[in-house]
């Protein structure tokens, strides 16, 4: 989601109490469209990134430090000669405006004490970066807003600033009781027709489309229905809760939290307080707002670039999957064909026996099954004799018996090739680093499905299995792919530790690290719950997941990368929910 005045409220909120008082260290322009402050505070040493870039507008405390060019642009170069060395005064929010207002105290060339305002404007594609003086005249921009470009406001050097105020909501946040709350409902939003979550956020500034949804579902009221269809009782409901959310917003009782996928743990949403609209995903909570937008942020880029990169591997796995699906489809057809070889030699078996009765140019003979006691008819071919008809069928029953031979085999390394296929296909989407799609990529290389590269042949991937910790301090690993999931179980793991692993699908191996304790039922509960997530069905509700100790877990000779049989296991139903679990770090190799 784009930021929305609340969430900007809750970044206020913590850079107001970080940085004011700080002094700006060093100013850098990184990109285009971005500013790298850096602030010494009582609170510590801190870098401020500021984005206007219309597709990834933003404003967090980051710890990254980037490169800086060579030559500093000219709006770089203006805060340079203003801000560097000034105080920070304030940082301020207008209302619920998705707008910061940073304003900085610093001397001028004459020694005079000066006041200058850096205005970040989070307005998607109309994001910019504005730097006024005391008066409120525009000394620079990020971006320069011509009247050929819009005919509303210029953004140039010696205009005035001012806000644009196009659509003429009324600011939420100017309601400072009950009464001024209800008198403004009633005047901007219960007569308004239509879906009653779009009533909300159109009807006033800051409120996104999913906080809207989001007060229709914590007041009780059917989100996409009238207003009016919840009667009286629904706009008081509506009025107490949004009332009650502007209270958490003026006394800054955020809860910052990320919400991402339970199927596939994307990031879906962010937000200054938790959404209970999606109690059905996982949701993360976070210590401040920048936490959850560098993460939010950061994770969307992540698999964007991952699926980006991914993408060939992909191709290649779905094309040698979709062939081994027909030609196993092919050779369980045939396979079928091949049950009728136990019938063609009963025949024999009977003519041999009953043959004598059988008279010269006859059809079909009628015999007893002497294995059933049942009368059974065999089709003759008149031409032949008995003897010879038995052999015709004697002959039928070899070749089948040698072409179910055969495809048994056949059909056995089939199914193995494309459950192999289908566990490459769930380490794709498991993948988190380029180093985890080198590692697929030199087993698909080992597989015979693509060329072997002459730099990755060489190349010892830096990827590792991921570690968690359980809630009574038990080391949990997960294998990222085949290669990570053979290194934990047969190197990592030793005997005493137990094994999970989500029953008949692809998935990730975990280990249980014992260290010869007893364990807890709620640490087995949670290694269950991370082979569940951690496998293609790791969305589903309810998913079976087997366990067993390692020494029990054997591969057998010439599988494929991560295939493994057991044969006594214990089985616990579960869900795949892992925000919980403590995430440590990549294990080190």
């Amino acid at each position: 989601m784009a930021f929305d005045g609340i969430s900007i409220a809750a970044l206020c909120s913590e850079l107001s109490d970080k940085l004011t008082g700080g002094r700006i260290a060093k100013i850098a322009q990184p990109e285009k469209d971005e500013l790298l402050l850096q602030i010494k505070s009582t609170e510590g040493n801190f870098r401020l990134l500021i984005s206007a870039d219309a597709s990834l507008p933003l404003i967090a405390l980051t710890e990254e430090n980037k490169k800086s060019p060579m030559t500093a642009p000219s709006f770089c170069m203006l805060l340079r000669k203003h801000i560097s060395g000034g105080r920070i005064i304030s940082i301020t929010q207008p209302g619920l405006e998705r707008i910061v207002q940073i304003e900085v105290e610093h001397l001028d060339e004459m020694g005079d004490l000066r006041r200058k305002t850096l205005i970040i404007e989070l307005m998607g594609k109309h994001s910019n970066l504005i730097f006024c003086d005391e008066e409120g005249k525009i000394l620079d921009a990020i971006k320069h807003v011509s009247a050929l470009v819009s005919s509303v406001r210029e953004v140039l050097p010696g205009k005035q600033y001012f806000r644009v105020d196009t659509m003429g909501k009324p600011d939420l946040m100017e309601a400072a009781s009950k009464e001024q709350l209800k008198a403004m409902l009633e005047e901007h939003l219960f007569a308004k027709a239509g879906e009653s979550y779009k009533a909300i956020y159109q009807s006033f500034r800051g409120i996104s489309p999913i906080m809207a949804q989001e007060i229709c579902y914590r007041a009780g009221i059917d989100a996409d229905r009238n207003l009016e269809a919840g009667g009286e009782e629904g706009k008081s409901k509506l009025l107490l809760t949004i009332w009650e959310l502007l209270e958490s917003v003026r006394s800054k009782a955020f809860s910052p939290c990320m919400v991402l996928s339970a199927e596939d743990g994307v990031p879906m949403e962010f937000g200054a307080f938790s959404y209970r609209i999606y109690e059905k995903e996982n949701t993360q909570t976070y210590e401040s707002m920048s936490a959850v937008v560098l993460g939010f942020y950061g994770k969307k880029a992540l698999i964007t670039r991952i699926r980006q990169k991914s993408a060939d591997l992909r191709h290649i796995t779905t094309v040698a999957l979709e062939r081994q699906s027909k030609k196993l489809q092919l050779q369980n057809q045939q396979l079928e064909d091949t049950k009728k070889r136990d019938k063609y030699k009963l025949y024999g078996e009977l003519l041999h026996t009953y043959g004598y009765m059988a008279e010269s140019g006859q059809k079909s003979l009628e015999a007893e099954n002497y294995y059933t006691n049942e009368m059974v008819t065999i089709p003759l071919d008149p031409t032949l004799t008995a003897m010879e008809n038995a052999k015709k069928y004697f002959d039928r029953y070899g070749k089948l018996k040698r072409t179910y031979e055969t495809l048994s085999v056949l059909v056995e390394d089939t199914k193995n090739q494309k459950d192999h296929l289908e566990s490459i296909l769930t380490s794709l989407d498991l993948a988190e680093s380029e180093e985890d799609l080198v590692q697929i990529r030199q087993e698909l290389a080992g597989a015979g499905y693509i060329k072997s590269r002459g730099k990755e042949k060489k190349q010892s991937s830096k990827s590792a299995p991921l570690h968690y910790k359980s809630s009574d301090g038990f080391d949990l690993y997960v294998g990222k792919n085949n290669f990570q999931n053979e290194e934990i179980t047969f190197k990592l793991a030793t005997g005493g530790d137990w094994w999970f692993h989500a029953k008949g699908m692809p998935g990730s191996h975990v280990i249980l690290k014992t260290e010869g304790k007893e364990v807890p039922d709620r640490a087995f509960e949670e290694a269950g719950r991370l082979a569940a997530h951690y496998s293609k069905a790791g969305g589903k509700d309810k998913i079976e997941v087997d366990y067993i100790q390692k020494k029990h877990v054997k591969k057998p000779a010439g599988a494929n990368p991560g295939f493994v049989v057991y044969y006594t296991n214990y089985s616990m139903l579960v869900d795949g929910n892992i925000s919980d679990l403590e995430k440590v770090t990549a294990v080190e190799k």
